[in-house]
């Protein structure tokens, strides 16, 4: 090699050298920016991981006292869950203690007064929802009714309630005591 191809290679290697120290320089900077950048994402990150931690934190501190209010409240219902019904009853009893102090007393007043006593306690039923099953002369029903016997009978047709020994009753529309019924059969032909 000649001395002027290395005085032309020099400034050319010279140029390279440059553009290679730009080239690192510009790709350094670009690191730093991509730290950078990835850094506010991270705290980003960080702080919204933060912040649904406190939100998760909140919503469970805030089931829990709707737990202990629901349970409450379930507590409280059945506790007092009869008030309604202690407060309708009350004067049927009142009603029945008067009766039981008048001093005058003849078997029509004593008649009037409980009609009147079994007036005010029907009222009630009919106000909580208790419904009377007096099933004479119906169909057996062993859903609500229970039979006590069966005796033959020529009068009505077998499987009908002939007497009721006692009544039954639901509570909105669900069974809370069968009617205690005689229902008839078919007679013997002896």
């Amino acid at each position: 090699m000649s001395s002027s191809d290395e005085k032309t290679k020099q400034p050319i290697a010279e140029d390279s050298m440059e553009n290679l120290e730009a080239e690192i320089e510009a790709g350094e900077e670009e690191i730093l920016k991509s730290e950078e950048l990835l850094l506010n994402q991270i705290a980003e990150a960080e702080k919204k991981a933060e912040e649904n931690w406190e939100l998760l934190l909140r919503a469970k501190a805030e089931m829990e006292n709707l737990r202990r209010r629901t349970d409450k409240d379930l507590e409280n219902a059945h506790k007092y869950g009869i008030e309604k019904l202690v407060l309708e009853i009350l004067p049927v009893k009142d009603s029945m203690e008067m009766g039981l102090v008048a001093n005058d007393v003849t078997a029509e007043s004593l008649h009037e007064g409980m009609k009147l006593t079994m007036n005010m306690l029907n009222s009630v039923f009919k106000k909580i929802g208790i419904e009377e099953i007096n099933p004479n002369n119906e169909k057996f029903d062993p859903e609500v009714h229970e039979a006590m016997t069966m005796q033959p009978s020529y009068e009505v047709e077998p499987n009908t309630v002939i007497s009721v020994m006692q009544k039954g009753y639901l509570l909105h529309d669900r069974l809370v005591r069968p009617a205690m019924v005689i229902v008839s059969k078919k007679p013997d032909d002896d």
